[in-house]
């Protein structure tokens, strides 16, 4: 087992590196850089007018700009150096906010985390019941009905569910009952604390409903054909022939290898929810997170901020998958990764 584990850390940089760099290939061609953004913002500023005239001042600032930002080194030379940087989680400093890289994450962190821990959660509390009651009452209506509404469900785009959310409840056209804008009020810190956790559950109400409805549909068909799978094992027909209920053979003998796909997908699932799927949640409900952070920077070519958000996702992508290799061998432990290659 150790040294499995040591092998797939050092795996890890291969795919570090490799994602990296062909970013920062990727870079290299994409038009409009940080000094151009700069350069047409000031233009704009300007009014346009006599600012042509100065060409020389503006040659000047743009040679000053590419000095200051590191665009007057060779690009060989910025990838190693970006490299020496990263090797000491040293992520930079952005072009345009001013702030180091690592500031900004945790700045937008708290964002993300509340949304993804709680579509995570409510998540699996809703898709795991539900898909062991599909499973136990197959070809049942309750199951036909359920199936429906899951998948319409996971049919509506969360963008579009959230439009029609704001229309309808958040003062679009018919009720103004929910907030539209942030993760509390701006006097949450005058409330006493059943009033902030209150102010803070209505606040996510609509952006937790967006991201859950759309998200538990694939868990819970998962669930439900995972324990049908189940239940027509040998095992289970035999436990059933020794006249066990079906709620014994259900909780003691199917449950745990039932859930082995479902608790290895922990670690992904967790973290998929921090970082995808919502970004467009983010902007529509003005929720100032990382995916939102992520998509301002590769718009307005904020390169320190897009690699170095790459370099974070990308780590904790491929340690969680670790996370994952490993959860799997402590729910069933006749699975022996030591003897792979062997």
């Amino acid at each position: 087992m150790l040294s499995y584990i040591l092998k797939r850390i050092l795996l890890m940089v291969p795919t570090l590196l490799g994602a990296l760099t062909i970013t920062f290939i990727v870079i290299q061609f994409v038009p409009g850089g940080p000094v151009e953004q700069l350069m047409a913002e000031a233009r704009a500023g300007a009014g346009g007018g006599g600012y042509k005239a100065r060409s020389d001042t503006t040659a000047k600032q743009i040679e000053e700009l590419k000095k200051l930002y590191g665009f007057d080194k060779p690009a060989p030379v910025r990838y190693v150096e970006m490299l020496q940087h990263f090797a000491s989680f040293d992520l930079g400093r952005s072009f345009l906010q001013n702030k180091e890289v690592w500031t900004l994450i945790k700045e937008k962190l708290p964002v993300s985390m509340s949304l993804g821990l709680w579509t995570f959660l409510l998540s699996y509390l809703i898709s795991i019941p539900l898909g062991i009651l599909k499973a136990v009452h197959e070809g049942s209506r309750f199951d036909t009905v359920s199936t429906l509404f899951v998948l319409l469900g996971f049919a509506i785009p969360g963008f579009v569910l959230g439009v029609f959310l704001i229309v309808v409840f958040a003062g679009g056209s018919f009720w103004d009952v929910f907030p539209l804008r942030g993760l509390t009020s701006d006097n949450w810190s005058e409330l006493a604390w059943p009033a902030r956790i209150t102010d803070y559950l209505w606040h996510l109400a609509l952006p937790l409903t967006c991201l859950v409805i759309g998200s538990f549909a694939i868990m819970t068909m998962l669930t439900k054909n995972t324990f049908i799978e189940e239940m027509r094992k040998q095992y289970v027909l035999v436990a059933r022939a020794k006249g066990l209920s079906q709620r014994r053979v259900l909780w003691k003998h199917m449950l745990r290898n039932a859930m082995i796909p479902i608790v290895t997908g922990f670690p992904a699932a967790f973290v998929g929810a921090f970082f995808a799927g919502a970004l467009l949640i983010e902007s529509l409900f003005s929720l100032d997170g990382l995916g939102l952070l992520s998509y301002e920077s590769i718009v307005r070519r904020d390169y320190p901020v897009v690699l170095g958000s790459l370099y974070v996702f990308t780590l904790i992508g491929l340690v969680v998958k670790l996370l994952s290799d490993l959860l799997y061998v402590l729910v069933d432990p006749r699975v022996q990764f030591g003897a792979v290659g062997k």
